[in-house]
């Protein structure tokens, strides 16, 4: 079974990224040419984009504090526990880039980046798709596409975004596998 994130990830953030690829498509076409007017949607799509992955790594990041918290005795600290291991949270802030994301998920003691790469051989080059996509969100969100950055021509194409979405589908099932069995060797109980 996946986490709750996991599952709203694949439906109700995978719908509305959907919705973005029908608008290219609806404005665009599906067959190849020059559409000038599909650079929005795909600049407009990897924002979005980033900012499902972000969402699904903070309640990712929620759950397992809330299934860790729930087994800690007294039951009075609870609380106090729960408000430490969310304070200044970087997923909160900040971009879903590695360095965040292991660094909350770090916080919980797992070693959560070389547990991911010993689960998925495909880390890496999934890990090289997010940091391309935080580069050019940045570059969006800023207004500054460096082509010493982005490469020559800075042009978003979709099949790039597509490429981004799938490897961010990938990490999201290895998250969530990595972090359930965390949370089960630590408790002692199934988190989802």
């Amino acid at each position: 079974m996946a986490s709750r994130s996991l599952q709203l990830w694949t439906n109700r953030r995978s719908g509305e990224l959907d919705e973005v690829e029908a608008a290219h498509a609806a404005i665009g076409g599906t067959t190849p040419g020059r559409r000038y007017a599909t650079q929005q949607v795909n600049h407009a799509y990897a924002m979005l984009l980033a900012a499902q992955f972000q969402g699904f790594c903070r309640d990712l990041h929620s759950e397992a504090v809330d299934h860790l918290v729930r087994h800690v005795k007294p039951v009075a600290f609870q609380h106090a526990l729960r408000t430490e291991l969310v304070m200044g949270r970087k997923l909160d802030a900040g971009n879903p880039n590695a360095g965040n994301i292991g660094a909350d998920f770090n916080r919980l003691g797992l070693k959560f980046w070389p547990t991911v790469h010993a689960h998925d051989a495909r880390t890496a080059q999934r890990l090289t798709r997010l940091e391309d996509l935080n580069l050019w969100r940045n570059a969006i969100a800023h207004q500054d596409f460096d082509p010493a950055k982005l490469g020559t021509g800075a042009s978003l194409q979709l099949a790039t975004v597509q490429s981004w979405r799938r490897a961010l589908n990938g990490l999201s099932v290895s998250f969530d596998r990595v972090v359930h069995d965390y949370l089960h060797t630590m408790t002692g109980a199934l988190p989802w």
